[in-house]
């Protein structure tokens, strides 16, 4: 007799008593974030908010705020009340279902911060700079000190949303990114433009000291910055804590003059294999600076297609610099690192990475969200900086963790759905609680070396 044909139709749908979890991969997060000891800078920094022992402890709520920004499901605080009510949540996270905060819970833990808290978190976020330096010891440090617009413009009306020079209104924070990471911040409202006030220099005087902590005090410093801090003040600071900077200058009419009246046969050439620039090399300053800088002016005579470009179409940059100019900078550099930047070649090749520079904004905003959910400035500081602190977490992860199935630079979007998202049981035998994951994901993901990576990561050192 023929054998009966085998469906694969489904007859029906029922419910399970199983353990389940479609974000099996939070788990490794959560260990990793257990293992790096962070809890202890929080509790230091935020501890007196806890005025009491009821309640969730202070610990748990930045979990499982970095685990709700990482999983990237929702970006409103309701979905938390969702989340309560799955088992399969908690235990990924290594909780009890009542450990889990709904969302009142959380509103009351970010009102709770005062417009101080800023600072806090700027100091936990500075520590995990240093921690990552001193890892990498690099022996030059590259970083950049750039402005991010968030979006509140479809937001209703928050404390600080004011217009900004991309055409909305929203926040304008001041961020420092060095390595693909932010690592230094000030939450400022919209109409805060690049060089308000004196937080930029305030800031190179804040973090300088922190990197030559790190990589000792000969360490090289090179800073990069668009037109908007083109300004005396912050070129006088670099030049007295000894830091290199390239930053775009002004098309102000007298370089243009300048330019006009010089020979062509004192312009050079800058090939970078894929397009051709022509640049001229002269001293420069504002008529009331006090000092002229090494000064660029380049011009593009070629696309990467290949296509030359005429007279009237080339895009001309300034580029003023002190490398080659203040001694002190590359004063205790090697040989080879001080005739490496102080070439041409080498000031506009790091000029043009400006662009690279700003690839972590699209990142962090990727990985969090624009809209930020309070009314109150200082629970939205505080909620933009539990987000960036989440941001640099899941960069270290990526390097400390999937750095061998996934690029470092992949965004959050892509770890979500490579690593996040898979579906996981939960089981409670022999005393012990297994996180079992299906044979394909076990051999794709080599999710056993995953989970041992993410039991030994680098601790953050204790200050």
């Amino acid at each position: 007799m023929p054998e009966p044909q085998t469906t694969y139709r489904i007859a029906k749908v029922a419910t399970t008593s199983d353990t389940l979890t479609s974000r099996g991969g939070l788990a490794l997060f959560v260990r990793y974030l257990s293992e790096i000891q962070l809890a202890p800078l929080l509790e230091e920094a935020f501890g007196h908010l806890r005025k009491s022992r009821k309640g969730l402890p202070l610990w748990s709520f930045f979990q499982q705020l970095f685990c709700f920004l990482l999983d990237g499901t929702s970006r409103h605080l309701r979905y938390f009340d969702h989340l309560k009510t799955d088992p399969g949540y908690a235990a990924t996270l290594e909780m009890a279902p009542a450990q889990l905060a709904s969302s009142h819970a959380m509103k009351r833990f970010f009102k709770a911060f005062a417009w101080v808290a800023g600072g806090s978190f700027r100091r936990i976020l500075n520590q995990l700079f240093v921690w990552r330096l001193q890892l990498t010891c690099p022996p030059v440090i590259e970083a950049t000190i750039d402005t991010m617009v968030l979006d509140n413009d479809e937001a209703p009306k928050r404390h600080g949303v004011q217009p900004t020079y991309q055409k909305v209104k929203g926040f304008q924070p001041l961020q420092m990114i060095w390595a693909g990471k932010i690592v230094d911040a000030v939450f400022r409202g919209g109409r805060k433009h690049s060089n308000a006030g004196h937080t930029v220099v305030n800031m190179l005087r804040r973090m300088v000291p922190l990197m030559r902590q790190a990589c000792g005090p000969h360490v090289v410093i090179i800073l990069r910055f668009d037109s908007g801090f083109f300004d005396e003040a912050i070129l006088q600071a670099c030049d007295q804590l000894h830091v290199g900077f390239i930053v775009t200058g002004k098309m102000y009419p007298t370089i243009k003059t300048y330019v006009s009246a010089q020979d062509p046969a004192q312009w050079a050439a800058y090939d970078n294999g894929h397009q051709e620039w022509e640049y001229l090399e002269f001293g420069w300053r504002c008529e009331s600076w006090a000092r002229h800088y090494r000064t660029l002016y380049t011009r593009a005579v070629m696309e990467p297609n290949g296509q030359r470009l005429l007279d009237f179409a080339r895009p001309d940059n300034v580029i003023l610099t002190n490398l080659g100019v203040t001694p002190a900078v590359l004063a205790h550099a090697s040989r080879p690192v001080r005739t490496h930047w102080t070439q041409p070649a080498t000031l506009i090749a790091s000029h043009h990475r400006r662009g690279a520079d700003e690839l972590p904004h699209r990142g962090l905003k990727d990985f969090g969200f624009e809209e930020l959910p309070f009314k109150r400035f200082p629970a939205n500081a505080a909620f933009y900086s539990c987000m960036l602190i989440a941001f640099f977490l899941s960069e270290t992860f990526k390097e400390d963790v999937l750095a061998e199935v996934l690029p470092i630079t992949s965004y959050a979007t892509t770890v979500r759905r490579v690593v996040i998202d898979i579906a996981a049981k939960v089981v409670w035998t022999g005393r012990q609680v297994i996180l079992k994951v299906t044979h394909s994901v076990m051999t794709a993901l080599r999710f056993d070396e995953l989970w041992a990576r993410c039991q030994s990561p680098p601790p953050i050192p204790s200050t």
